[in-house]
Protein backbone atom coordinates (compact mmCIF):
# COMPACT_ATOMS: atom_id res chain seq x y z
CA UNK A 1 0.00 0.00 0.00
CA UNK A 2 0.99 4.05 -0.59
CA UNK A 3 3.18 4.61 2.33
CA UNK A 4 2.90 7.90 4.49
CA UNK A 5 5.85 10.60 3.84
CA UNK A 6 8.32 9.75 6.95
CA UNK A 7 8.48 12.43 9.66
CA UNK A 8 10.92 12.67 12.10
CA UNK A 9 10.33 15.46 15.49
CA UNK A 10 13.53 16.85 17.01
CA UNK A 11 14.17 19.51 19.03
CA UNK A 12 14.80 23.01 17.81
CA UNK A 13 17.94 23.99 16.72
CA UNK A 14 18.47 27.64 14.45
CA UNK A 15 21.50 27.16 13.76
CA UNK A 16 21.32 24.00 10.92
CA UNK A 17 18.72 26.27 9.30
CA UNK A 18 21.39 27.59 6.93
CA UNK A 19 22.25 24.13 5.90
CA UNK A 20 18.84 22.44 5.53
CA UNK A 21 18.34 21.03 1.98
CA UNK A 22 15.29 20.94 1.00
CA UNK A 23 12.34 23.34 1.70
CA UNK A 24 12.31 25.32 5.06
CA UNK A 25 8.94 26.31 6.49
CA UNK A 26 8.18 28.90 8.66
CA UNK A 27 4.94 29.92 9.99
CA UNK A 28 4.34 33.66 10.63
CA UNK A 29 0.90 34.67 12.58
CA UNK A 30 -1.69 37.09 11.23
CA UNK A 31 0.19 40.03 13.71
CA UNK A 32 2.82 39.17 11.68
CA UNK A 33 5.68 38.49 14.23
CA UNK A 34 8.39 36.47 13.66
CA UNK A 35 9.33 33.64 15.96
CA UNK A 36 12.80 33.30 16.66
CA UNK A 37 13.26 31.35 14.06
CA UNK A 38 11.47 33.59 11.77
CA UNK A 39 14.16 36.62 12.92
CA UNK A 40 16.67 33.76 12.33
CA UNK A 41 15.95 33.12 8.72
CA UNK A 42 15.60 36.91 8.22
CA UNK A 43 18.79 37.34 9.40
CA UNK A 44 19.72 34.74 6.48
CA UNK A 45 17.85 36.13 4.07
CA UNK A 46 19.03 39.37 4.36
CA UNK A 47 15.55 40.80 5.15
CA UNK A 48 13.56 39.09 2.51
CA UNK A 49 10.91 37.62 4.87
CA UNK A 50 10.30 40.38 7.05
CA UNK A 51 9.64 42.57 3.56
CA UNK A 52 7.27 39.68 2.54
CA UNK A 53 5.53 39.40 5.54
CA UNK A 54 4.78 43.11 5.27
CA UNK A 55 3.63 43.36 2.06
CA UNK A 56 0.14 42.81 0.43
CA UNK A 57 0.95 39.32 -0.87
CA UNK A 58 1.40 37.87 2.49
CA UNK A 59 -1.57 40.27 4.03
CA UNK A 60 -4.02 38.01 1.26
CA UNK A 61 -3.08 34.84 2.64
CA UNK A 62 -5.86 33.12 4.63
CA UNK A 63 -5.18 31.17 7.57
CA UNK A 64 -3.63 27.59 5.83
CA UNK A 65 -2.38 29.38 3.11
CA UNK A 66 1.16 29.48 1.76
CA UNK A 67 3.86 31.27 -0.52
CA UNK A 68 7.21 29.65 -1.31
CA UNK A 69 10.17 32.05 -1.37
CA UNK A 70 12.45 30.90 -4.53
CA UNK A 71 16.14 30.08 -3.80
CA UNK A 72 16.63 32.04 -0.09
CA UNK A 73 20.23 34.21 -0.39
CA UNK A 74 22.48 33.20 2.38
CA UNK A 75 20.72 28.99 2.66
CA UNK A 76 21.42 25.92 0.94
CA UNK A 77 17.18 25.38 0.70
CA UNK A 78 15.64 25.41 -3.01
CA UNK A 79 12.87 27.46 -1.33
CA UNK A 80 11.15 29.16 1.86
CA UNK A 81 7.36 28.46 2.43
CA UNK A 82 6.29 31.36 4.62
CA UNK A 83 2.49 29.61 5.96
CA UNK A 84 0.08 32.11 7.59
CA UNK A 85 -1.15 30.58 10.67
CA UNK A 86 -2.02 31.80 14.17
CA UNK A 87 -0.16 30.44 17.25
CA UNK A 88 -3.15 29.59 18.50
CA UNK A 89 -5.12 28.26 15.45
CA UNK A 90 -7.75 25.83 15.29
CA UNK A 91 -7.11 22.05 14.49
CA UNK A 92 -8.75 22.80 10.93
CA UNK A 93 -6.41 25.62 9.83
CA UNK A 94 -3.24 23.46 11.20
CA UNK A 95 -4.35 20.66 9.16
CA UNK A 96 -4.78 22.79 6.30
CA UNK A 97 -1.16 24.26 6.96
CA UNK A 98 -0.10 21.03 6.87
CA UNK A 99 -1.54 20.14 3.64
CA UNK A 100 0.11 22.99 2.26
CA UNK A 101 3.41 21.69 2.95
CA UNK A 102 2.36 18.53 1.88
CA UNK A 103 1.39 19.11 -1.20
CA UNK A 104 4.64 21.05 -2.17
CA UNK A 105 6.76 18.21 -0.90
CA UNK A 106 9.64 16.98 -3.16
CA UNK A 107 12.39 14.47 -2.79
CA UNK A 108 14.82 16.95 -1.13
CA UNK A 109 12.34 17.30 1.51
CA UNK A 110 11.28 19.72 4.06
CA UNK A 111 12.54 21.43 7.39
CA UNK A 112 9.42 22.49 9.44
CA UNK A 113 9.89 24.93 12.12
CA UNK A 114 7.00 24.51 14.21
CA UNK A 115 9.13 25.50 17.28
CA UNK A 116 6.53 25.90 20.23
CA UNK A 117 3.52 25.85 17.90
CA UNK A 118 0.71 24.14 19.93
CA UNK A 119 -0.64 22.60 17.31
CA UNK A 120 2.27 21.45 15.47
CA UNK A 121 0.87 17.62 15.93
CA UNK A 122 -1.70 18.32 13.65
CA UNK A 123 -0.01 20.57 10.97
CA UNK A 124 1.93 16.97 10.96
CA UNK A 125 -0.77 15.36 10.11
CA UNK A 126 -1.99 17.41 8.06
CA UNK A 127 1.37 17.15 5.88
CA UNK A 128 1.20 13.46 5.83
CA UNK A 129 -2.81 13.58 4.64
CA UNK A 130 -1.99 15.39 1.66
CA UNK A 131 1.15 13.57 0.27
CA UNK A 132 -0.58 11.22 -0.59
CA UNK A 133 -0.24 10.41 -4.25
CA UNK A 134 -1.34 6.90 -6.29
CA UNK A 135 1.52 5.85 -8.21
CA UNK A 136 1.52 1.91 -8.89
CA UNK A 137 0.68 1.87 -12.52
CA UNK A 138 2.92 4.38 -13.55
CA UNK A 139 5.98 3.23 -15.28
CA UNK A 140 7.95 6.66 -14.86
CA UNK A 141 10.44 6.29 -12.58
CA UNK A 142 8.84 7.01 -8.78
CA UNK A 143 10.93 9.48 -6.49
CA UNK A 144 9.95 9.00 -2.97
CA UNK A 145 8.67 12.46 -1.40
CA UNK A 146 10.37 13.68 2.16
CA UNK A 147 11.61 13.04 4.64
CA UNK A 148 10.18 15.78 6.77
CA UNK A 149 11.83 16.65 10.36
CA UNK A 150 9.19 19.09 12.23
CA UNK A 151 11.64 21.17 14.78
CA UNK A 152 9.47 21.48 17.97
CA UNK A 153 10.25 22.57 21.68
CA UNK A 154 9.22 19.35 22.82
CA UNK A 155 9.88 16.52 20.05
CA UNK A 156 9.14 13.43 22.44
CA UNK A 157 6.00 14.75 23.41
CA UNK A 158 5.01 16.13 20.35
CA UNK A 159 6.16 12.52 18.47
CA UNK A 160 3.62 10.74 21.30
CA UNK A 161 0.44 12.96 20.26
CA UNK A 162 1.05 12.31 16.51
CA UNK A 163 1.43 8.65 16.82
CA UNK A 164 -2.64 8.31 17.06
CA UNK A 165 -2.63 10.40 13.72
CA UNK A 166 -0.16 8.14 11.93
CA UNK A 167 -2.46 5.29 12.80
CA UNK A 168 -5.04 7.08 11.18
CA UNK A 169 -3.08 8.29 8.05
CA UNK A 170 -2.15 4.44 6.99
CA UNK A 171 -5.98 3.69 7.53
CA UNK A 172 -7.23 6.71 5.43
CA UNK A 173 -4.32 5.98 2.82
CA UNK A 174 -5.29 1.94 2.84
CA UNK A 175 -8.78 3.37 1.65
CA UNK A 176 -7.69 5.78 -1.15
CA UNK A 177 -5.63 2.87 -2.51
CA UNK A 178 -8.81 0.41 -2.94
CA UNK A 179 -11.03 3.35 -3.85
CA UNK A 180 -8.55 4.45 -6.58
CA UNK A 181 -7.46 0.82 -7.63
CA UNK A 182 -8.53 -0.46 -11.53
CA UNK A 183 -11.41 -3.45 -11.11
CA UNK A 184 -9.21 -5.49 -13.32
CA UNK A 185 -6.39 -5.67 -9.97
CA UNK A 186 -9.25 -4.72 -7.28
CA UNK A 187 -11.44 -8.13 -8.09
CA UNK A 188 -13.27 -9.74 -5.50
CA UNK A 189 -10.24 -11.80 -4.87
CA UNK A 190 -7.66 -9.83 -4.49
CA UNK A 191 -10.05 -6.93 -2.27
CA UNK A 192 -10.31 -10.13 0.28
CA UNK A 193 -7.00 -11.10 0.29
CA UNK A 194 -5.87 -7.54 1.04
CA UNK A 195 -7.84 -8.00 4.04
CA UNK A 196 -7.25 -11.34 5.37
CA UNK A 197 -3.63 -10.28 5.09
CA UNK A 198 -4.86 -7.86 7.85
CA UNK A 199 -4.57 -10.65 10.44
CA UNK A 200 -1.26 -9.54 11.12
CA UNK A 201 -2.29 -6.54 12.86
CA UNK A 202 -4.31 -8.42 14.85
CA UNK A 203 -7.92 -8.30 13.18
CA UNK A 204 -9.52 -11.60 12.77
CA UNK A 205 -10.81 -11.98 9.63
CA UNK A 206 -13.34 -14.40 7.41
CA UNK A 207 -13.86 -14.72 4.28
CA UNK A 208 -17.61 -15.97 3.22
CA UNK A 209 -17.54 -17.86 -0.25
CA UNK A 210 -20.63 -18.20 -2.37
CA UNK A 211 -21.31 -21.61 -0.94
CA UNK A 212 -21.54 -20.97 2.60
CA UNK A 213 -23.83 -17.47 1.39
CA UNK A 214 -25.96 -19.38 -0.51
CA UNK A 215 -26.65 -21.86 2.87
CA UNK A 216 -27.07 -18.74 4.75
CA UNK A 217 -29.95 -17.22 2.31
CA UNK A 218 -28.33 -14.27 1.16
CA UNK A 219 -30.33 -14.15 -2.19
CA UNK A 220 -30.39 -10.81 -2.65
CA UNK A 221 -26.57 -10.13 -2.31
CA UNK A 222 -25.42 -13.33 -4.58
CA UNK A 223 -28.21 -11.75 -7.50
CA UNK A 224 -26.33 -8.88 -7.66
CA UNK A 225 -23.18 -10.68 -8.79
CA UNK A 226 -24.59 -13.72 -11.22
CA UNK A 227 -23.37 -12.26 -14.26
CA UNK A 228 -19.67 -11.71 -12.99
CA UNK A 229 -16.92 -14.20 -13.29
CA UNK A 230 -15.92 -12.97 -10.03
CA UNK A 231 -17.60 -14.91 -7.13
CA UNK A 232 -18.96 -12.93 -4.91
CA UNK A 233 -17.80 -13.12 -0.62
CA UNK A 234 -18.49 -11.54 2.29
CA UNK A 235 -15.48 -10.25 4.39
CA UNK A 236 -15.97 -10.42 8.30
CA UNK A 237 -12.90 -8.22 10.35
CA UNK A 238 -13.23 -8.73 13.65
CA UNK A 239 -11.18 -6.17 15.97
CA UNK A 240 -11.25 -7.01 19.86
CA UNK A 241 -10.34 -4.75 22.02
CA UNK A 242 -12.53 -3.75 24.75
CA UNK A 243 -14.00 -6.09 27.12
CA UNK A 244 -15.62 -9.28 26.27
CA UNK A 245 -19.02 -8.52 27.42
CA UNK A 246 -18.79 -5.79 25.41
CA UNK A 247 -21.74 -6.04 21.99
CA UNK A 248 -19.59 -5.30 19.41
CA UNK A 249 -20.65 -1.75 17.07
CA UNK A 250 -21.04 -2.83 13.38
CA UNK A 251 -19.60 -1.27 10.49
CA UNK A 252 -21.07 -1.92 6.80
CA UNK A 253 -19.80 -1.61 3.72
CA UNK A 254 -20.66 -1.97 0.21
CA UNK A 255 -18.15 -3.27 -2.14
CA UNK A 256 -19.26 -3.30 -5.60
CA UNK A 257 -15.54 -3.90 -7.32
CA UNK A 258 -17.27 -2.74 -10.49
CA UNK A 259 -20.82 -1.39 -11.25
CA UNK A 260 -21.48 -1.33 -15.01
CA UNK A 261 -25.39 -1.27 -13.89
CA UNK A 262 -25.97 -4.83 -15.15
CA UNK A 263 -28.71 -5.60 -17.43
CA UNK A 264 -29.88 -1.72 -16.85
CA UNK A 265 -26.38 -0.34 -17.64
CA UNK A 266 -25.31 2.69 -17.38
CA UNK A 267 -24.16 5.67 -20.10
CA UNK A 268 -20.52 4.96 -21.19
CA UNK A 269 -19.51 8.62 -20.08
CA UNK A 270 -17.59 8.29 -16.45
CA UNK A 271 -18.73 4.83 -16.09
CA UNK A 272 -14.68 4.16 -15.64
CA UNK A 273 -15.67 5.87 -12.36
CA UNK A 274 -17.14 3.17 -11.29
CA UNK A 275 -14.21 1.05 -9.94
CA UNK A 276 -14.86 3.17 -6.72
CA UNK A 277 -18.45 1.66 -6.12
CA UNK A 278 -16.63 -0.53 -3.54
CA UNK A 279 -15.76 3.27 -1.47
CA UNK A 280 -18.14 1.81 1.22
CA UNK A 281 -16.46 -1.03 1.89
CA UNK A 282 -13.04 0.61 1.57
CA UNK A 283 -13.52 2.96 4.49
CA UNK A 284 -14.99 0.08 6.47
CA UNK A 285 -11.50 -1.67 5.83
CA UNK A 286 -9.70 1.75 6.56
CA UNK A 287 -11.56 2.24 9.60
CA UNK A 288 -10.58 -1.06 10.74
CA UNK A 289 -6.95 -0.88 9.92
CA UNK A 290 -6.68 2.30 12.34
CA UNK A 291 -8.42 0.70 15.17
CA UNK A 292 -5.65 -2.29 14.78
CA UNK A 293 -3.09 0.15 14.25
CA UNK A 294 -3.54 2.11 17.59
CA UNK A 295 -4.71 -0.97 19.46
CA UNK A 296 -8.29 0.56 19.99
CA UNK A 297 -9.94 0.02 23.40
CA UNK A 298 -13.28 -1.05 21.74
CA UNK A 299 -15.19 -3.99 19.53
CA UNK A 300 -15.75 -3.46 16.09
CA UNK A 301 -16.82 -5.57 13.86
CA UNK A 302 -16.51 -4.96 9.65
CA UNK A 303 -18.33 -6.52 7.29
CA UNK A 304 -18.45 -6.02 3.68
CA UNK A 305 -19.81 -7.63 0.78
CA UNK A 306 -17.78 -8.01 -2.52
CA UNK A 307 -19.82 -7.92 -6.03
CA UNK A 308 -19.13 -7.21 -9.32
CA UNK A 309 -22.17 -6.07 -11.41
CA UNK A 310 -22.10 -7.11 -14.93
CA UNK A 311 -24.46 -7.70 -18.27
CA UNK A 312 -24.38 -11.59 -18.77
CA UNK A 313 -25.81 -14.16 -20.50
CA UNK A 314 -26.48 -15.65 -16.28
CA UNK A 315 -26.87 -11.88 -14.97
CA UNK A 316 -30.35 -10.50 -13.05
CA UNK A 317 -32.73 -8.82 -15.00
CA UNK A 318 -34.97 -6.10 -14.40
CA UNK A 319 -38.47 -7.57 -12.91
CA UNK A 320 -36.48 -10.80 -11.65
CA UNK A 321 -37.52 -11.61 -7.58
CA UNK A 322 -35.14 -12.40 -5.06
CA UNK A 323 -35.29 -13.83 -1.60
CA UNK A 324 -33.21 -12.32 1.00
CA UNK A 325 -31.61 -13.55 4.25
CA UNK A 326 -34.36 -11.93 6.13
CA UNK A 327 -36.85 -13.73 4.34
CA UNK A 328 -38.58 -10.65 2.50
CA UNK A 329 -38.94 -10.88 -1.42
CA UNK A 330 -37.58 -8.32 -3.73
CA UNK A 331 -38.39 -7.19 -6.94
CA UNK A 332 -35.56 -5.91 -8.67
CA UNK A 333 -37.04 -2.88 -10.93
CA UNK A 334 -33.17 -1.70 -11.70
CA UNK A 335 -30.81 -3.77 -11.49
CA UNK A 336 -28.32 -0.43 -11.35
CA UNK A 337 -29.76 0.12 -7.72
CA UNK A 338 -27.78 -3.41 -6.49
CA UNK A 339 -26.00 -1.84 -3.76
CA UNK A 340 -28.60 -2.06 -1.46
CA UNK A 341 -28.99 -5.46 -2.02
CA UNK A 342 -25.86 -6.27 -0.72
CA UNK A 343 -25.99 -4.34 1.88
CA UNK A 344 -29.49 -5.90 3.26
CA UNK A 345 -28.03 -9.30 2.95
CA UNK A 346 -25.06 -8.32 5.00
CA UNK A 347 -27.14 -5.99 7.78
CA UNK A 348 -29.00 -8.66 8.16
CA UNK A 349 -26.55 -11.16 8.77
CA UNK A 350 -24.48 -8.88 11.06
CA UNK A 351 -27.30 -8.64 13.46
CA UNK A 352 -28.49 -11.89 13.88
CA UNK A 353 -24.70 -12.79 14.37
CA UNK A 354 -23.04 -10.17 16.73
CA UNK A 355 -26.48 -8.63 18.13
CA UNK A 356 -23.98 -5.04 17.73
CA UNK A 357 -24.47 -2.32 19.96
CA UNK A 358 -25.22 -0.42 16.50
CA UNK A 359 -24.98 -0.08 13.34
CA UNK A 360 -23.71 1.82 10.43
CA UNK A 361 -24.01 0.72 6.77
CA UNK A 362 -21.69 3.10 4.40
CA UNK A 363 -22.26 3.18 -0.09
CA UNK A 364 -21.52 4.95 -3.05
CA UNK A 365 -24.88 4.37 -3.08
CA UNK A 366 -27.15 6.86 -5.42
CA UNK A 367 -26.66 9.52 -7.61
CA UNK A 368 -29.56 11.69 -6.38
CA UNK A 369 -27.65 12.37 -2.91
CA UNK A 370 -24.94 14.07 -5.03
CA UNK A 371 -28.09 16.34 -6.71
CA UNK A 372 -28.74 16.72 -2.84
CA UNK A 373 -25.55 17.83 -1.78
CA UNK A 374 -23.01 17.92 -3.92
CA UNK A 375 -19.61 16.77 -3.32
CA UNK A 376 -19.00 18.70 0.03
CA UNK A 377 -21.27 16.53 2.17
CA UNK A 378 -21.97 12.59 2.90
CA UNK A 379 -26.29 12.35 3.39
CA UNK A 380 -26.62 10.95 6.88
CA UNK A 381 -29.47 8.95 7.84
CA UNK A 382 -30.53 7.69 10.89
CA UNK A 383 -33.61 5.37 13.18
CA UNK A 384 -31.68 7.13 16.14
CA UNK A 385 -30.66 10.59 17.70
CA UNK A 386 -28.13 9.73 20.15
CA UNK A 387 -26.15 7.98 17.55
CA UNK A 388 -26.57 10.04 14.74
CA UNK A 389 -25.68 13.42 16.78
CA UNK A 390 -23.04 11.74 17.73
CA UNK A 391 -21.49 10.55 14.47
CA UNK A 392 -22.46 14.34 13.72
CA UNK A 393 -20.15 15.84 15.77
CA UNK A 394 -17.41 13.42 15.51
CA UNK A 395 -17.92 14.20 11.29
CA UNK A 396 -17.61 17.78 12.54
CA UNK A 397 -14.46 17.53 14.80
CA UNK A 398 -12.56 16.10 12.19
CA UNK A 399 -13.68 18.15 9.30
CA UNK A 400 -15.55 16.07 7.21
CA UNK A 401 -18.82 17.00 6.05
CA UNK A 402 -21.76 15.34 6.69
CA UNK A 403 -25.28 16.50 6.71
CA UNK A 404 -28.56 14.44 8.04
CA UNK A 405 -31.05 14.04 5.44
CA UNK A 406 -35.20 13.03 6.28
CA UNK A 407 -36.77 9.50 6.36
CA UNK A 408 -40.54 8.63 6.95
CA UNK A 409 -43.31 6.96 5.94
CA UNK A 410 -44.53 9.31 2.64
CA UNK A 411 -40.80 7.69 1.34
CA UNK A 412 -41.59 4.29 2.11
CA UNK A 413 -44.73 3.47 0.54
CA UNK A 414 -42.73 4.18 -2.62
CA UNK A 415 -41.00 0.94 -2.27
CA UNK A 416 -44.76 -1.39 -2.27
CA UNK A 417 -44.55 -4.03 -5.09
CA UNK A 418 -46.99 -5.51 -6.74
CA UNK A 419 -45.38 -9.13 -6.76
CA UNK A 420 -43.10 -9.18 -4.27
CA UNK A 421 -42.59 -7.71 -0.35
CA UNK A 422 -41.26 -4.29 -2.00
CA UNK A 423 -39.17 -2.91 -4.91
CA UNK A 424 -35.55 -2.18 -5.14
CA UNK A 425 -36.09 1.25 -5.86
CA UNK A 426 -38.95 3.97 -5.51
CA UNK A 427 -38.83 6.38 -8.55
CA UNK A 428 -36.45 9.24 -8.99
CA UNK A 429 -37.74 11.79 -6.68
CA UNK A 430 -36.01 11.11 -3.53
CA UNK A 431 -34.17 8.59 -4.44
CA UNK A 432 -31.36 8.32 -1.93
CA UNK A 433 -34.15 8.77 0.93
CA UNK A 434 -35.99 6.23 -0.64
CA UNK A 435 -33.07 3.82 -0.85
CA UNK A 436 -32.22 4.53 2.91
CA UNK A 437 -36.50 3.67 3.39
CA UNK A 438 -35.20 0.16 1.85
CA UNK A 439 -31.85 -0.55 3.90
CA UNK A 440 -34.20 0.55 6.79
CA UNK A 441 -36.56 -2.50 6.17
CA UNK A 442 -33.29 -4.56 6.82
CA UNK A 443 -33.11 -3.22 10.52
CA UNK A 444 -34.05 -4.93 13.58
CA UNK A 445 -36.23 -3.28 15.55
CA UNK A 446 -34.57 -0.97 18.87
CA UNK A 447 -31.29 -1.10 16.42
CA UNK A 448 -29.16 2.11 16.41
CA UNK A 449 -28.52 2.40 12.85
CA UNK A 450 -27.07 4.63 10.01
CA UNK A 451 -26.70 4.74 6.83
CA UNK A 452 -24.18 7.05 5.18
CA UNK A 453 -24.59 7.48 1.47
CA UNK A 454 -20.54 8.38 0.46
CA UNK A 455 -21.63 8.65 -3.12
CA UNK A 456 -20.62 12.30 -3.20
CA UNK A 457 -17.33 12.42 -0.83
CA UNK A 458 -15.76 9.07 -1.83
CA UNK A 459 -13.46 10.56 -4.80
CA UNK A 460 -13.56 14.26 -5.83
CA UNK A 461 -11.85 15.00 -9.58
CA UNK A 462 -10.20 18.38 -7.74
CA UNK A 463 -8.26 18.80 -4.59
CA UNK A 464 -8.52 19.71 -1.04
CA UNK A 465 -6.58 20.62 1.39
CA UNK A 466 -6.34 17.14 2.72
CA UNK A 467 -6.17 15.06 -0.39
CA UNK A 468 -5.16 15.51 -3.99
CA UNK A 469 -8.04 14.77 -6.52
CA UNK A 470 -9.20 11.06 -6.83
CA UNK A 471 -10.13 8.77 -3.21
CA UNK A 472 -10.20 11.10 -0.46
CA UNK A 473 -10.55 8.41 1.90
CA UNK A 474 -13.88 9.91 3.40
CA UNK A 475 -15.74 8.66 6.94
CA UNK A 476 -12.33 7.34 8.45
CA UNK A 477 -11.70 10.03 10.23
CA UNK A 478 -14.78 10.47 11.53
CA UNK A 479 -15.89 7.10 12.33
CA UNK A 480 -12.35 6.70 14.35
CA UNK A 481 -13.33 9.70 16.36
CA UNK A 482 -16.66 8.68 16.97
CA UNK A 483 -15.23 4.98 18.55
CA UNK A 484 -12.63 6.55 20.04
CA UNK A 485 -15.33 8.99 21.64
CA UNK A 486 -18.26 6.52 22.35
CA UNK A 487 -17.27 3.03 22.16
CA UNK A 488 -13.94 2.70 23.99
CA UNK A 489 -13.36 1.77 27.47
CA UNK A 490 -12.11 4.30 29.20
Amino acid sequence: MSQPVSIQFQATDLDAIAQAKGRVVIFVDTAKSLSPAGRKLDRLMRGALARFVGSDAFAALKPGEAQDLGWPAGMEAEAVQVICLDKRATIADARKAGGAIGRALTPSGALILAEGHAQAAEIAFGVAMRAYSFTPHKTAEKKDIGPVTVMVTAPEAIAAKANAGAAVTEGVFFTRDLVNEPANVLTTYDFAARLAAMQELGLEVEILEEEELTKLGMGALLGVGQGSESPSKVVVMQWKGGPKDQAPLALIGKGVVFDTGGISIKPAGGMEEMTMDMGGAGVVAGVMRTLALRKAKANVVGLVGLVENMPDGRAQRPGDVVTSMKGDTIEVINTDAEGRLVLADVMWYAQDRFNPSGMIDLATLTGAIIVALGHANTGVFSNDDALCNAFLKAAEAEGEGAWRMPMGEAYDIKLKSRIADMMNVGGRDGGAITAAQFLQRFVKPQMPWIHLDIAGTALLKTDTPLAPKGATGWGVMALNRLIKDQYEAK
